[in-house]
């Protein structure tokens, strides 16, 4: 079930009902056997798949603790990861990497050689659940968390619902002892839940949807052959797209996880507004970002080493975080462009005793706003390989730039365009000078409810397209 849609928010009411009138144990019981239902509501065939990975993670976990002095806590180690691995690379990667194969074979003059291809359908979530219980697996390792002594609460760990299919990407340490204490009703808290699923809501209905017409015209060229309008066009609409799209879901995650007593680290921290691109990629999906960071990067050997060394890091990470997005060469390159820019970055902005040194704000107006708008522009751009459904296409859309030529329809498009981009603009900028998690988080019940109100109209008269899917889902 979809978080904007109807039957969602009738499930989130059963849930919450009936949750906060049962005990302790009786909670997560109930939030288990909703999470399996909800899961199973995409697709039953693949419980069985994720409750498998989750039962055999709770068992080797005991034997990877750091307690364990038989020598053979590395070695399940490798096992768990071999295990979680390739039942993702099999899922989500088999048909991708078959195919190309056979494409090079055809490129090689071998048009004939058939392969027994199956086409395997992606399981949801399930690029979310491997890394969660990678994430696990690791800190047990490490002894950054002790083993789960509840297969119970380790289950619901991997399956609750408001993550389980597109994130927030959880931590052990941060999510496993919530489920395991009491979680008493709190009125303020469970208000800001209220609050963030309205702000997703509009994120996701209003702008996402809206600025996805744009997107898909400018891409399908339905706005005319590629030039530097319809580029424009295209990737300026597809980045807000994409933003509200998943910082909606985000929010609206967040808010569900809220409304049953349980915080969510925050997963966008306006990443429109960063001065340079590691600043962005600290503030864009910041739990994939810091997973890759804590579970790639610094086992790769990070930034402690020589500076092509860091160089290389920073690109084998940047190049498998575009792969995780999607089985598609266009991914691949997407990621080697963000990892080019920052180690390009790292030479031209050498970090300075601690790396966050590396993205201190500019000094001036103008110089911190220059930096602003030339980072957006940048990612902008690189979306187009994003979005593209072939790397041809991607290049075809982007060679059009030279081309100047003006068509009444395009400001009409930018016209639209700015009417849903720039009041998310608006509210990044407030939620950035108030600090929080999402605008007048700190203003009085009255003013919040009247700006809930005021959402409930905006969704009413300005919901796009409801056939747009949040991105996500797919990967």
């Amino acid at each position: 079930m979809l978080f904007d849609t109807p039957v969602y928010f009738v499930f989130l009411i059963l849930v919450a009902l009936l949750y906060w009138r049962l005990g302790h144990k009786s909670q997560r019981a109930l939030l288990l056997a909703a999470s399996y239902f909800f899961y199973a509501w995409w697709d039953w065939r693949f419980l069985a798949l994720m409750v498998g990975a989750t039962t055999a993670d709770f068992f080797i976990a005991p034997k990877v603790a750091p307690e364990r002095k038989d020598g053979s806590r590395k070695r399940w180690l490798i096992f768990s990861l071999v295990l979680n691995f390739a039942i993702l690379g099999v899922f989500k990667y088999f048909n991708f990497f078959a195919g190309s194969f056979v494409g090079a074979l055809s490129q090689l003059g071998l048009h004939h050689v058939s392969l027994p291809l199956i086409n395997i359908i992606l399981p949801p979530g399930i690029s979310f659940y491997t890394f969660e219980e990678v994430a696990y697996i690791v800190d047990v390792y490490k002894g950054r968390v002790a083993p789960a002594k509840s297969f119970f609460d380790y289950a619901l760990f991997i399956s609750f619902f408001p993550h389980l299919i597109a994130g927030p990407i959880q931590r052990p340490g941060g999510l496993l002892p919530q489920i395991a204490s009491k979680r008493p009703l709190d009125p303020d808290f469970f208000f800001d839940g209220l609050m963030l699923i309205f702000s997703g809501l509009i994120r996701k209905c209003v702008v996402a949807d809206n600025c996805a017409l744009l997107a898909n015209a400018a891409f399908s060229g339905q706005l005319g052959p590629p030039n530097f309008w319809v580029v424009l066009i295209g990737v300026y609409a597809f980045a807000w797209q994409v933003y509200g799209d998943f910082s909606g879901y985000s929010d609206i995650a967040r808010g569900s996880a809220q409304l049953l007593g349980f915080h969510f680290v925050v997963n966008f921290r306006q990443p429109y507004l960063a001065n340079r691109l590691q600043d962005f990629w600290r503030r864009w999906h910041i739990t994939l970002s810091t997973w890759l960071r804590d579970y790639l990067y610094i086992p790769l050997g990070g930034s402690a080493g020589s500076k092509w060394a860091t160089s290389r890091n920073l690109m084998i990470t940047l190049v498998l975080a575009g792969l995780w997005h999607g089985a598609n060469w266009t991914y691949v390159v997407f990621g080697a462009i963000q990892g080019a820019i920052l180690i390009v970055e790292r030479f031209i902005f050498p970090p300075k005793g601690k790396e966050k040194a590396a993205v201190s704000p500019p000094s001036g107006f103008f110089a911190l706003w220059g930096q602003r708008i030339l980072t957006f522009n940048i990612f902008c751009l690189s979306l187009a390989f994003f979005r593209a459904t072939s790397l041809r296409s991607a290049i075809e859309l982007l060679a059009g730039v030279t081309n100047f030529t003006w068509r009444a329809e395009y400001a009409s498009a930018f016209f639209m365009l700015a009417a849903f981009a720039v009041p998310l603009f608006v509210a990044d900028l407030l939620q950035e000078a108030q600090n929080t998690e999402y605008p007048f988080a700190k203003a009085p019940y009255a003013l919040r409810a009247t700006l809930a109100a005021a959402g409930f109209v905006a969704l009413a008269l300005l919901s796009g397209s409801n056939l747009n899917a949040f991105i996500y889902f797919q990967f």
